[in-house]
């Protein structure tokens, strides 16, 4: 792997990696990027593999490039301005809902702040990071008493902190080194949205980049609510002299109205009424943010007035975007269940794929890696997905790709394997006989078969389910006809707290959903059985989804195939994943959908997945799992 990254790079040449669990890929491209003449950006999905990259693998690399090389080269982590610490509100105080300047909260948030403030002053006096990671304990509520987001920060211009600013000395730092780690938004917005949070660079390679599209769209997407409208319009009223305020508070009304008669879902085309909504909103919102005066009056602070016009600037920004009803973006009006404040109005781009392409590919050499990029047992839909327009044969060499399809760029793509003998290690099953899963909630025939599978496993069991309402019925049904066996449920505790409790008792099952099937490392006989209830397809009803779907089947493709089984099989590569992740593992992964086995789409998603041993033989996979239970209660 690092020879191929290597040779991507000295031939500007973009690059799509599949490296297994326990290839140790991180060092696979770490060691070419260290050793490459140009700033390299590495961007990693998760704060995890963040945290693992800085911690481990690069002072690991580092210590051994002080024997070897005449220049040990540099390194430094770019992080968004809300995950360090602002010395200006610290040390001035942050604004209220008024914009009025604030010591500190009272009560248990207040006791949290005043040990947050002293960890940041204890920060600067040492040249500390400043940053969330390495801050003691605490709430949400409280690191917002001690941060701001970019669009209330002042500037280092106009800051008296900005010598000491931890966000400052971050992008000082970036500038001065050979390897920059960040996350994909923050890769997004300097890429896509043209806003400079990195310094220079023309080489970038992006881990865990199975999340790349879902992780652009995420930073794309924009929200608009009518308390995020009245909010703003209420702290500006401190600032505006004139009606602009008041106006834009009335323009809420007109807001909440149109959303109270617009149903949940996607909007294909704005009624009269929310369309006129939205432009009210727009354009009270560019008027109140023209009449805040530039300068500070008497009594005002800087920091108050730069957040009441980022605010309402943000307010302007996106309702601009969704009165524009562009093709480009797809609008939905989310329920929020449980909020005061109501449904909320939401956008996203319908494909961020041209955007990746022009702006993240066109302008640098990427690579790409992951443990699952082959989906169907090829790299095509990943590279669609982001832009390279795969031609039909992967791994054709440049010139070919180029004269094949101009619009192609040159790439090529590799699997390196895994350490893994998956066909030995792990078994594949598949429940054909049961009734392909409906909409009335489980069946009878399910239920049976999950507590027949972990009665034969004894415990052992990750359980991933398709929604919260499937998880839990199994969990009731396993802990009325089990209950020798104890069965947690995501939501019963946090997610660390349930982790730890099934690794220290094998006899445990886990059932839960989404963040589940991603990022949890469960090795040793914990895990011998991970039951998969259905397969992961995004709800018909998913307005991002199914307006991608449409896009697709307008270009004359499948939109099905591209959109909804791509994701189904990157999911369930990635939960099957869960199973083996040491080389002495074993186990069985059960599909309860039949489906699987017998749709034209079955072959698809099978061949997704990690190459297990296959089955459909119910005896057999009860019986493997009681011997594996036997040995591993001996051992």
């Amino acid at each position: 792997m690092a020879e191929a990254v290597a040779g991507a790079f000295a031939r500007g040449e973009h690059l799509l990696v599949q490296a297994g669990t326990g290839t140790g890929k991180s060092l696979g491209y770490l060691v070419p990027s260290l050793l490459h003449d140009r700033r390299v950006v590495v961007a990693t999905a998760t704060l995890n593999l963040q945290h693992q990259l800085v911690e481990r693998d690069i002072p690991a690399l580092l210590d051994g490039a002080r024997t070897v090389l005449s220049r040990t080269p540099k390194h430094a982590v770019v992080k968004g301005r809300g995950n360090y610490a602002c010395l200006h509100r610290i040390r001035e105080g942050a604004p209220d809902e008024q914009g009025v300047l604030i010591e500190a909260p009272s009560g248990s948030l207040g006791e949290e702040v005043v040990t947050l403030r002293a960890w940041a002053e204890e920060e600067t006096d040492r040249s500390g990071v400043g940053d969330r990671d390495s801050a003691p304990s605490h709430t949400e509520r409280a690191w917002r008493q001690v941060s701001v987001h970019a669009r209330e920060c002042l500037g280092a211009a106009r800051c008296p902190y900005a010598q000491e600013c931890f966000a400052e000395r971050a992008r000082d730092d970036a500038a001065d080194a050979d390897l920059v780690v960040t996350n994909h938004a923050l890769l997004a917005i300097d890429a896509i949205d043209g806003v400079p949070m990195l310094p220079e660079y023309d080489t970038v390679v992006v881990d865990e980049a199975h999340e790349l599209v879902a992780r652009v769209t995420q930073a794309s997407t924009a929200e608009l609510s009518p308390p995020m409208v009245e909010r703003a319009a209420r702290r500006a009223r401190a600032f505006v002299r004139g009606r602009e305020a008041d106006d834009l508070e009335d323009a809420t009304d007109a807001l909440r109205d149109a959303l109270e008669v617009t149903p949940p879902g996607r909007i294909a085309s704005p009624t009269d009424q929310l369309a006129d909504a939205l432009a009210l909103v727009r354009d009270t919102a560019r008027a109140c943010h023209s009449a805040i005066p530039k300068e500070s009056q008497e009594g005002e602070t800087d920091a108050a007035r730069q957040q009441v016009k980022g605010l309402v600037d943000e307010v302007r920004k996106v309702a601009e975007r969704m009165a524009a009803a562009s093709e480009a973006d797809v609008l939905w009006l989310a329920e929020r269940e449980g909020s005061r404040g109501g449904n909320e109005l939401r956008i996203a781009p319908v494909d961020v794929a041209l955007t990746l392409r022009d702006k993240l590919f066109g302008e640098n050499t990427v690579v790409l890696t992951s443990a699952t990029l082959k989906l169907g047992g090829g790299f095509d839909s990943v590279a669609r997905s982001v832009g390279l327009w795969a031609t039909e044969q992967v791994g054709v060499g440049p010139a070919d790709k180029a004269e094949s399809d101009e619009r192609d760029f040159a790439w090529d793509a590799v699997d390196v394997g895994s350490p893994f003998d998956y066909a030995k290690q792990a078994m594949l099953y598949v429940a054909r006989h049961l009734p392909p899963p409906g909409r009335d909630g489980m069946a009878d025939a399910t239920a049976d078969e999950i507590v027949d599978l972990v009665r034969a496993a004894g415990g052992r069991t990750l359980g991933l389910f398709s929604s919260r309402r499937a998880a839990e019925a199994a969990t009731e049904v396993v802990r009325e006809r089990l209950p020798e066996i104890e069965v947690l449920c995501q939501g019963d505790a946090q997610l660390p707290e349930l982790a730890r409790r099934f690794t220290e008792d094998p006899h445990t099952c886990l059932f839960g959903t989404l963040s589940l099937w991603q990022g949890i490392d469960l090795p040793g006989t914990t895990c011998q059985l991970v039951i998969i209830d259905r397969i992961p397809f995004p709800r018909p009803d998913d307005p991002l989804m199914s307006a991608r779907q449409r896009l697709v089947e307008r270009q004359g493709g499948n939109g099905f195939m591209a959109v909804a089984a791509t994701h189904a099989a990157l999911l369930l590569a990635q939960g099957a994943g869960r199973l083996i992740r040491r080389s002495d593992d074993r186990g069985v992964v059960a599909v309860l959908d039949s489906r699987l086995a017998k749709a034209r789409y079955g072959s698809f998603l099978a061949s997704s997945m990690p190459p297990m041993w296959r089955t459909v033989d119910r005896g057999q996979i009860l019986g493997a799992l009681k011997r594996l239970d036997a040995a591993a209660s001996a051992n």
